[in-house]
């Protein structure tokens, strides 16, 4: 075997070796996640699932580099090798730094489902993660294409040379991408701040809705009857919104209706309360009846009511108000609003108009 490997030219020999190295670390590294799928654990399963791919590509480019130091090859083919290994071993760790986010990001949603009541924690942490990843795979992917360049000798020579003029060059270029730099700022705020998370209950521009995605730049709000809204993100900083699940999911609904002042209080108050504990999304934490305003036709009743969600809250309004109106056309119709009008007949000897003053002068006809 050696007296053949002998007799073949320098260029195969290295060649083969640079094959055989590659199969081995391969083989190694499909070995390494076979045994790492028989552990059990959650977290393991989502490391071979995420790491698999770019390991398969990186630890060989990473294996042939070292080896290529060692083969007797002419400058011109080990540098072109070389220099090929090390583009594929940026790109490749790039994307194993990226892998390795997603992985922290996966067991944090595991850890905190969205789908529990109380999820206000794990909306927080999947809006920050969220926002913090695509800051991140930006800043991996440019230093990553800056040190391919780099690898360039030209691209240095380049490099070196508009360096006298970045400070120009970078204030054109900020004027011209403020409001992407803007909306980029923006995205930081939130994610420091949480004026926003995923899945919270919010109005804007009039529309209630929730918020589906959160993007760099914008954030996509879905509206109630499934149409998306697009916000800038610097609209939640610069606005004022509301926040209906700022620090928790449950809301106080509120139902006002409008009778005449012979309609009792007390009985409606029973009968609220009747409904409010025959319905499934009364979280029986609050409720209650109050006049809150009379003016001179009717007066105002205000039922208030508790729910765990917006949705339950909605749905617990909407049926409050028709049992109640229910209750009213049936047990008090006369109670409903009314327009009293007073008609009184004219005297039957209507007084005499007064004279005029003395000394009063007429106007002219």
């Amino acid at each position: 075997m050696l007296q053949i490997m002998q007799a073949l030219p320098g260029w195969l020999v290295s060649l083969v070796s640079l094959l055989l190295t590659v199969a081995v670390v391969m083989l190694a590294s499909e070995i390494s996640f076979k045994l790492l799928g028989r552990m059990p654990g959650p977290i393991l399963a989502v490391a071979r699932q995420g790491l698999r791919r770019p390991v398969r590509w990186l630890a060989p480019a990473i294996a042939a580099r070292l080896v290529l130091l060692t083969l007797p090859l002419a400058a011109r083919p080990m540098t072109i090798l070389a220099h090929v290994l090390e583009l594929t071993a940026i790109g490749t760790g790039a994307w194993f730094c990226v892998a390795c986010f997603d992985i922290w990001r996966e067991v944090l949603a595991r850890r905190h489902p969205l789908d529990t009541a109380d999820n206000l924690r794990a909306r927080q942490l999947r809006t920050q993660v969220q926002i913090i990843r695509r800051i991140v795979v930006t800043l991996i992917a440019v230093l990553a294409l800056a040190a391919m360049l780099m690898t360039f000798p030209g691209v240095r020579t380049l490099g070196a040379t508009l360096f006298a003029s970045a400070g120009a060059a970078g204030l054109v270029v900020g004027l011209a991408a403020r409001p992407a730099i803007t909306n980029l700022l923006a995205g930081l705020q939130v994610a420091l701040t949480e004026p926003i998370r995923l899945d919270d209950v919010v109005i804007v521009q009039g529309e209630w809705g929730r918020i589906e995605e959160i993007r760099t730049t914008y954030v996509v709000v879905r509206i109630w009857d499934e149409r998306r809204l697009i916000v800038p993100l610097s609209y939640f900083i610069e606005q004022p919104f509301q926040n209906w699940t700022r620090h928790s999911a449950d809301l106080l609904g509120t139902v006002y209706l409008y009778a005449d002042y012979t309609l009792p209080v007390e009985p409606v108050r029973r009968e609220l309360l009747r409904i409010l504990e025959a319905s499934k999304q009364w979280d029986r934490k609050a409720w209650g009846l109050q006049v809150t305003n009379a003016t001179a036709q009717t007066m105002e009743l205000r039922a208030l009511m508790s729910a765990a969600n917006s949705g339950d809250a909605w749905d617990l309004r909407c049926l409050v108000r028709e049992q109640l109106i229910t209750f009213l056309q049936a047990r008090y119709p006369q109670s409903l609003p009314l327009s009293r009008v007073r008609l009184q007949d004219p005297p039957e000897h209507p007084m005499p108009a007064e004279p005029p003053v003395s000394g009063s002068s007429s106007p002219p006809l």
